[in-house]
């Protein structure tokens, strides 16, 4: 079972910057997407940015211009690259590779990432 390690969360203020990297153990097979996805207390998880296996970006209107996803193929690890940070960006980060089959995605534990004023 491939485990995706989170790290790069913390508490920073606002308008800072933060990267959020979330390192697979091992091969994530031949995957459709990955996505960075954050859940707010008392709310519904939302996706934040998508990255396809061709390459495609997708960013969630709220955070388009601020956020950046990417991966490293060499380290087998993905980034989000958040700037100019929002109180509203407060939330806990989850990364997935998602497959074909929803059963053979990969998730993060998660990592807070909290914006103070």
């Amino acid at each position: 079972q491939v485990q995706m390690v989170e790290s790069g969360g913390g508490l920073v203020q606002a308008g800072g910057s933060l990267r959020l990297s979330c390192a697979a153990s091992g091969n994530i097979g031949s995957f459709i997407a990955m996505g960075w996805y954050r859940q707010a207390p008392g709310k519904q998880r939302e996706l934040v940015a998508s990255l396809t296996s061709g390459g495609t970006t997708h960013y969630a209107d709220s955070v388009k211009g601020r956020f950046t996803i990417s991966r490293d193929n060499a380290r087998n690890t993905m980034y989000l690259q958040m700037s100019s940070l929002k109180l509203e960006d407060t939330a806990v980060y989850y990364c997935a590779v998602h497959h074909r089959s929803p059963e053979n995605d990969y998730w993060g534990q998660g990592t807070q990432v909290t914006v103070s004023s």
